[in-house]
């Protein structure tokens, strides 16, 4: 295998492009936005502490990373085989399966985070 020969500028770049791709082709991207954005605007209106910020932000980013990978598991499967393939079918569902169980579990850690300070600012 050859070395990569692009300069981290260029990989910065394709990052970026891949990040502005998955937005522009992928609807999921706005709704898990939308999700972070009222988690983080009620964990800076619960003012965290830092370690329950990082524990969000970790599962966040994870939620977003696993919609990436799925994203490009699906572009990758639509060149390869445009004919209906039940393997290839089997593994876009487990790339979904992966994004939804991240999804739940941010869901349960945003829940067990927030709702206990939440509580305790309304009684």
């Amino acid at each position: 295998m050859k070395p990569d020969k692009r300069s981290w500028s260029r990989k910065f770049a394709d990052a970026f492009r891949g990040t502005w791709i998955a937005y522009a082709d992928n609807s999921s991207f706005w709704v898990h936005t939308l999700c972070a954005l009222a988690v983080v605007a009620a964990a800076w209106w619960l003012q965290l502490d830092t370690l329950r910020w990082a524990v969000l932000v970790i599962c966040i980013l994870a939620v977003f990373s696993l919609e990436a990978v799925n994203t490009a598991l699906e572009e990758l499967a639509k060149a390869i085989d445009q004919e209906f393939n039940p393997r290839v079918r089997d593994a876009l569902d487990i790339g979904s399966a992966a994004v939804l169980i991240a999804a739940l579990g941010a869901v349960v850690v945003g829940v067990l985070i927030l709702l206990p300070p939440l509580l305790e600012l309304l009684s």
